[in-house]
């Protein structure tokens, strides 16, 4: 029997608000650090967090930005110190790969998913292979979108 995520998780960041700005710090024009994101109504079953940030609005279709699992599960992940594994991000390395729109306002959304299990994934895997190792095991889902635009174009 498979699972269906049936709770809400409600993801908030210090950093912009939800459909709102990210700032220059988080993107390739500054530290390029993901943005602290809060999580809250957790449920107690939860083992694990995983979040895939993406970016939709890419001209070659989705670009997936960060794929972090066997994160604990905490309320509050910090700049650039999460404590999970990172999978390949959509240029073909792993950790975080702040948004870099080459022209216009894109969006950039962070899922965040609450699991059941710890995932035996290596740093090898991308986001398919997350999505997969995920199925039957979402407890609770969240997300939150930010938008950025380089100050150049």
């Amino acid at each position: 029997m498979e699972n269906n995520a049936t709770d809400s998780l409600k993801i908030s960041s210090t950093a912009f608000d939800h459909e709102g700005v990210i700032p220059s710090k988080y993107t390739c024009e500054g530290e390029d650090v993901n943005p602290p994101l809060q999580i809250e109504k957790i449920p107690a079953g939860a083992k694990t967090l995983a979040i895939i940030a993406e970016d939709p609005d890419a001209p070659k279709g989705t670009f997936d930005h960060w794929v972090v699992w066997n994160i604990a599960p905490t309320n509050l992940i910090g700049c650039d110190t999460v404590p999970g594994v990172c999978g390949k991000n959509g240029s073909g390395n792993t950790g975080y790969y702040g948004p870099c729109p080459p022209s216009g306002f894109h969006r950039y959304y962070f899922h965040i998913y609450a699991l059941d299990t710890e995932l035996d994934l290596d740093s090898e895997a991308d986001k398919a292979a997350l999505q997969q190792a995920m199925q039957g095991h979402v407890l609770a889902e969240g997300v939150i979108m930010g938008r950025y635009q380089k100050h150049g174009l």
